[in-house]
């Protein structure tokens, strides 16, 4: 629909400047019917947003500002003016205030350019799913990316089944980890899938790793520039391999830590039957959501997944938590199960891998793996775990396996699709995802 918006705002804003050619050449006379083209211009966005299957949100919220601003400031100028304006307009102000208008028209468009009216995938569950979010607090570490000694805090957010008919503890629990520079609602469909065959999914923001969240105060927090440059730096072409190692573990020390703080204040809060005080929740009522979530959640079987750097996080918490059944690893490269590197080769854990692990990847990856055998991490971990499965999605590219193809593919095209049609890759991921849960989480079998 953006384009359709551009088309008709670049219709207005020409014949605007063509009629004060030869219609309204005088300048009170355009004054008028600037405000007169302005409201046609926001009487036609608010006509496409009433339009079936167009949802105003984002996308169109700075188109929608911009229009109102203008308009206002038509009417005012008109009011200022419309006694002392005299003369004619000039044509050369004509066109460019025509073009200036078309420019910034369209980069109010921006966001409904890239993003799509996705509005999620059908589920294959029974149940509706409900919503709740809090932060934890970890009072037991300090926020690195700050220098004012507070306390590192990892917002949470809860999919789960809307129902009061489920049981107690009948919900096993599925941690989700996003990758790089993403955010919880990386992969909402995998969570809508699960939580609707009676998952209760937590997906965390991991801040400061996150392309974006907010802390107890809602202050939003980006980013963290130095952690970008440094994603940066590993991903050249010559980077030094200690330096690789050294710096991915750094970041892996974070977000295991993230992961195990949201799993132990869960197992805390199911046992006591209430949350502490380590548990922001913003009021009585998305409080009571979450105690209602704990009180269906199976805390004796759990699950971890995560996708790129969120899936290494998981295989390495996998690896030392005995209260952990089952890991996923979205296109991750295991780098916690790199335990050094010298003389020009990482050594691995050798202890072999203890929990059921599935590698899912995308074609290139799987095929890497192959190549290099046992000299590549995810491939050696694989060939020694008791129990692991590795499938590739043919055609699937790294960001294939994340929700941003559906709802931004130009973003997604940016940092790296495939071939494969984006919706049939994320409905026969997910489709395995549940599969593999359901065999380790609810005793089915895996036929992969």
């Amino acid at each position: 629909m953006g384009i359709i918006l551009l088309i008709c705002f670049i219709v207005f804003e020409v014949a605007l400047m063509i009629s004060s050619f030869f219609r309204f050449p005088e300048k009170k006379q355009w004054l008028v019917a600037r405000c007169v083209f302005r409201a046609g211009e926001l009487a036609v966005f608010l006509f496409v947003m009433l339009l079936p299957n167009v949802t105003f949100d984002f996308k169109y919220k700075l188109c929608f500002a911009l229009l109102i601003i203008r308009l206002a400031g038509a009417v005012v100028m008109y009011l200022i003016r419309r006694t002392t304006a005299t003369g004619k307009r000039s044509k050369a102000g004509a066109v460019f205030g025509a073009a200036g208008s078309i420019v910034i028209l369209t980069v109010s468009l921006v966001p409904a350019f890239i993003f799509t009216e996705y509005a999620g995938l059908e589920t294959s569950g029974e149940y509706e799913v409900a919503q709740a979010a809090a932060i934890l607090i970890d009072k037991d570490r300090v926020e690195t990316f700050e220098t004012d000694g507070s306390n590192r805090e990892i917002p949470v957010h809860f999919y789960y089944p809307k129902t009061d008919v489920i049981a107690q503890s009948s919900c096993p629990v599925v941690l989700f980890s996003h990758g790089a520079f993403g955010y919880y609602e990386s992969n909402t469909s995998t969570y809508m899938e699960l939580a609707s065959n009676g998952y209760v999914v937590i997906s965390l923001d991991h801040p400061y790793h996150s392309f974006f969240t907010e802390d107890t105060d809602g202050k939003l927090i980006t980013v963290d520039p130095a952690f970008l440059q440094e994603v940066m730096y590993v991903n050249e072409n010559n980077t030094p391999e200690t330096d690789i190692h050294d710096l991915s573990h750094k970041w892996l020390e974070i977000r295991t830590a993230d992961i195990s703080c949201v799993l132990d204040s869960v197992e805390e809060a199911k046992q006591s039957g209430t949350v502490n005080d380590a548990w922001f929740i913003e009021n009585e009522e998305e409080k009571s959501a979450i105690e209602s979530v704990l009180a269906m959640a199976d805390v004796d079987k759990i699950g971890l997944m995560g996708h790129s750097l969120g899936g290494a996080a998981s295989v390495s918490v996998g690896r030392y938590r005995d209260d952990v059944d089952a890991v996923i690893d979205l296109d991750g490269t295991m780098l916690g199960e790199q335990i050094g590197y010298a003389d020009g080769k990482y050594q691995y854990e050798e202890e072999p891998y203890p929990v059921p692990l599935f590698a899912l990847d995308s074609e290139s990856h799987y095929y890497e793996g192959q190549k290099y055998g046992n000299l590549y991490v995810n491939h050696y971990v694989l060939e020694h775990a008791v129990d692991a499965k590795h499938e590739f999605i043919a055609g699937a590219a790294h960001m294939n396996f994340t929700d941003l193809p559906l709802f931004a593919p130009p973003l997604a095209s940016m940092l790296g699709t495939g071939t494969v049609d984006a919706t049939e890759c994320i409905e026969t991921m997910n489709a395995m995802v549940l599969e593999y849960m359901n065999c380790y989480l609810k005793t089915q079998a895996f036929d992969q």
